[in-house]
């Protein structure tokens, strides 16, 4: 694995910090499994994702065909009730400041290309994870009601994530992250796929962002968080 892969760009301190952030994300994860609803599908072709944009596409471009192992569509959902503020206000809110809806000291999204305050096609971004790598990203797609993000080179996962808000009555807002991933490498295949410890952190960290999605909108949870993983074995993804 490169050297640039295995060190992270942060400061000490910052991976101290993110450290004992990911401790207290995975207690925080733990009491939220009771709220949780998980469900595991085989899934199929019928689960991937969106090509990028031509535009978009350069030699740092890393889609899920460019990943080792496995493909895992994951969709986690939340309803809130009582918001006092809608879907799209949600999403530009999060479009603004990524890290509102992030658990506290535990993922941090840097802006690397783009104005600040704004969300545009072609903006990068470099998720600071508690790990000793980052993850660089692309916003691919940007409307009042969602937006995605692709991986780039140097990221521990090959695919693409999509955050989106819908107003499903009065006072009811519905949030979705839909996640398409494979492991960027063959270590990461093995840690992401095959071991599945990649795979519970991302999800402690989803359910979470979820959990701040509501929070965001001034609303309560109504029902449980929702979590559906689908697996494409590598062999189905041509």
């Amino acid at each position: 694995m490169p050297l640039r892969r295995l060190f992270s760009r942060r400061p000490p301190l910052g991976r101290l910090r993110r450290g004992w952030g990911a401790l207290l994300m995975v207690g925080r994860h733990l009491r939220a499994l009771p709220i949780t609803r998980r469900r595991r599908e085989r899934g199929d072709r019928t689960d991937l994702p969106a090509p990028w944009p031509l535009a978009l596409v350069d030699e740092r471009t890393k889609t899920f065909a460019d990943g080792r192992g496995p493909l895992f569509h994951r969709v986690f959902t939340v309803r809130a009730v009582a918001a006092e503020h809608g879907a799209a206000a949600l999403i530009e809110t999060l479009s603004q400041d990524l890290d509102r809806g992030a658990p506290p000291h535990v993922v941090t999204f840097a802006r690397e290309r783009g104005e600040p305050g704004r969300m545009l096609l072609g903006d990068e971004y470099r998720v600071y994870m508690p790990a000793p790598w980052d993850g660089p990203v692309r916003v691919l797609a940007r409307t009042e009601y969602a937006f995605r993000f692709g991986t780039l080179d140097g990221h521990l996962e090959a695919g693409e994530i999509e955050f989106r808000a819908a107003d499903s009555g009065p006072g009811v807002v519905d949030f979705t992250i839909e996640v398409w991933s494979r492991g960027g490498d063959r270590v990461a295949a093995l840690v992401y796929g095959r071991l599945g410890v990649g795979r519970e952190v991302q999800a402690a960290l989803w359910v979470q962002f979820c959990l701040g999605a509501v929070r965001l909108v001034g609303g309560r949870r109504e029902g449980p968080v929702r979590e559906v993983t689908r697996r494409v074995p590598a062999d189905e993804l041509g």
